[in-house]
């Protein structure tokens, strides 16, 4: 991959109907972002937050969340 900004999100699409599957607000199925550990309401992911530079080869490890 190119130098430059990055971000990864996992969706586990937990009944592979290639739908994000809601709640209220917050996804049913599993999800990550890089650079968070949790999620919530107060605590959204956004691309400044979940970004990283990537100048060299780079393991990034995304825990996925269980709503």
């Amino acid at each position: 991959m190119p130098k430059g900004d990055y971000a990864v999100n996992i969706l586990h699409d937990e009944n592979s109907n290639g739908k994000i599957d809601k709640g209220l607000i917050l996804p049913k199925e599993g999800i990550g972002f890089s650079n968070y550990s949790s999620i919530g309401l107060t605590n959204r992911p956004n691309f400044k937050k979940a970004s990283f530079e990537l100048t060299q080869n780079k393991t990034i490890k995304v825990k996925v969340i269980y709503m």
